[in-house]
């Protein structure tokens, strides 16, 4: 991998589509997908702003990155997301045949690993990568939500 498109610098990337989302009173997690070191697809939660449940940050640079290559398969790609996939997007994950997935931060509620590891098998698995980042985002999004 080229020093400069690392995990974190990529990482960061998707931190700005969860800070965008932080902006919109959206639950904040991003999302990109990565195709050869260039970004083809990006999203950030707009489930309040769209109404609509599956509009999750994987959800939509999945599509954008599916549009982007005119495929519905993205089986050299890699999708980076801030906080752990939920059922749903794991689902939309392995149909999608994406390579790899990178994630910040674990979410005990309702990331696919409370049900067991539920990315398909030949699915590459990175963690942690700027967790603190984006599990500190989150927090303060809900600590202001309590407020």
């Amino acid at each position: 991998m080229d020093e400069l498109f690392t995990d974190a610098y990529f990482m960061k990337k998707a931190l700005d589509e969860a800070q965008m989302a932080y902006e919109n009173e959206e639950i904040p997690i991003g999302a990109i997908v990565v195709f050869e070191n260039k970004i083809i697809g990006k999203g950030h939660n707009q489930t309040e702003k769209l109404t609509d449940v599956t509009a999750h940050a994987e959800m939509l640079a999945i599509t954008a990155a599916s549009s982007y290559m005119n495929s519905k398969f993205l089986d050299e790609c890699t999708l980076y997301v801030t906080i752990e996939p939920c059922l749903m997007c794991c689902g939309a994950i392995g149909w999608s045949r994406l390579k790899r997935v990178v994630f910040g931060a674990a979410e005990p509620k309702f990331g696919y690993s409370k049900h067991g590891n539920l990315l398909p098998a030949k699915t590459e698995l990175t963690t942690g990568i700027l967790e603190k980042e984006c599990r500190e985002l989150m927090k303060q999004f809900f600590a202001e939500k309590r407020d």
